[in-house]
């Protein structure tokens, strides 16, 4: 059926070295379904804004907005999905600006929301055992299989993982779902498939290659895994619910 009005969301943070790329490798299938690009730029330190001004050659479409200071992704995700439900998107796209995640998936990752047979899509490197191949750490590769054991258990659901950041949302999530709510830290993307689980939306996991090359990462692992654990407790205590306004408990 086709979702109208695609759009690419990136969030970014010192992504000079790296976001003409991931633009240049966005596939031509992909850019004539694509409607729009919006980036922002969390408070860049280096020289992302001048990145963007040469991506703006190639992709006119592109609205570039700013935080005046770095607030974090979950934040920016608010924001870019913010923009997204306000202009009406169909289906936004979720694509980092590292390069850590192929743009050259777009097509695959969208065509479960375009067939209206998904409300969530997560681009998941466990899924076909390339994570390792790929360059995944090893101590990487472990905590992110214990916590998603913990997690699947929590949450009643059956992913490979829950920690990609490739993440697609179809018009009813960005609608139903009250992301404004929710953290502006790595825990984000996170938060949004829980969020999706307590309103009922479907949720898939299709496979995309692991990537991992000079990017630079600004997540801390030790932090992230205790905020995961945060989020697992917030769950089984009807945290969730109480927040998105769904009675009953998990």
């Amino acid at each position: 059926m086709g979702a109208s009005n695609v759009m690419v969301l990136m969030p970014a943070y010192n992504a000079g070295p790296t976001v003409e790329r991931v633009f240049s490798r966005i596939p031509s299938v992909a850019r004539a379904r694509i409607g729009g690009y919006v980036v922002v730029d969390d408070g860049s330190t280096d020289d992302t804004r001048e990145a963007l001004g040469r991506v703006m050659r190639d992709f006119p479409t592109l609205v570039a907005l700013e935080h005046g200071e770095n607030r974090g992704y979950g934040a920016a995700m608010k924001t870019l999905l913010g923009y997204a439900r306000e202009h009406c998107a169909g289906a936004a796209i979720v694509l980092h600006a590292d390069g850590q995640y192929s743009p050259e998936r777009i097509p695959a990752l969208l065509a479960p929301i375009e067939a209206g047979e998904a409300d969530v899509v997560q681009g998941s490197r466990m899924l076909g055992g390339g994570a390792l191949a790929g360059g995944m750490p090893l101590y990487k590769y472990a905590a992110n299989r214990i916590l998603t054991n913990i997690e699947n258990r929590a949450f009643g659901l059956k992913l490979a993982e829950y920690h990609s950041g490739y993440m697609l949302y179809s018009r009813l999530a960005l609608e139903r779902i009250a992301f404004e709510r929710l953290s502006d830290t790595f825990v984000f993307d996170l938060e949004m498939i829980v969020a999706a689980r307590v309103l009922d939306l479907r949720v898939r996991e299709l496979p995309i290659p692991t990537i991992y090359a000079d990017e630079v990462s600004h997540l801390r692992p030790v932090r992230y895994g205790l905020e995961v654990l945060s989020v697992v407790r917030r769950y089984r205590r009807g945290r969730y619910h109480a927040l998105l306004g769904v009675g009953g408990r998990p």
